[in-house]
């Protein structure tokens, strides 16, 4: 049986400033997102609850760093992966939230699902598919084994509907996790109080 468990990165200073974060625009964890991380890191030494025999981590600085951390609990190298980066919000990356839908609009990936957030940016659309991708990917790759992703909101919420089969067209439905771009587009500080842990 494989075990796949996606942890989203602890906060980030994209999060709360707000910042569209793209390779570009994300300057990492703050301060509460680096001892959340250890917190969950602690935790996860402590507890021996996940015996990962993978360890995947997207490549964007947030998650990058919350891997980093969280390593040395699980003891398995990691591997980075683009495919589980959050939505590419392309010409919008390092703008503020504000003057990116002054600039390009406000995204409405409820009603408009296939249009970019930003020029050279993705959609809801390709986004999902490109996330269903990397899962079906990964999954079959590690057949059999215990995986761990440390990745973002948007990935953990697409995983939702592609292994539950939740329909991509009603979003509002599900609200699973604490999308950075999508759910709170002005930026409100709604981080938990840790790395948001789940299993599938």
């Amino acid at each position: 049986m494989t075990h796949l468990y996606l942890i989203r990165h602890g906060e980030a200073f994209a999060n709360v400033q707000p910042i569209l974060g793209g390779m570009r625009g994300d300057a990492g964890l703050t301060e509460r997102g680096r001892a959340q991380a250890e917190r969950l890191r602690d935790r996860l030494a402590r507890t021996g609850e996940i015996k990962a025999t993978v360890l995947i981590g997207s490549t964007l600085p947030r998650a990058r760093q919350t891997a980093e951390i969280i390593q040395p609990a699980l003891d398995v190298p990691i591997i980075w992966d683009d495919e589980v980066q959050e939505l590419n919000v392309g010409e919008a990356d390092g703008m503020t939230t504000a003057a990116a839908w002054e600039r390009f609009g406000t995204p409405d990936f409820d009603g408009a699902p296939l249009r970019p957030l930003a020029p050279g940016g993705e959609s809801w659309g390709s986004f999902t598919l490109r996330v269903s991708q990397a899962f079906t990917r990964i999954t079959a790759e590690h057949a059999g084994k215990t995986i761990v992703i440390v990745c973002h909101g948007g990935v953990i919420d697409t995983s939702f509907y592609l292994f539950f089969a939740y329909a991509l067209a009603d979003r509002t439905a599900h609200r699973f996790s604490y999308h950075e771009y999508l759910d709170h587009p002005l930026g409100a500080d709604r981080s938990p109080s840790s790395p948001a842990l789940a299993t599938q």
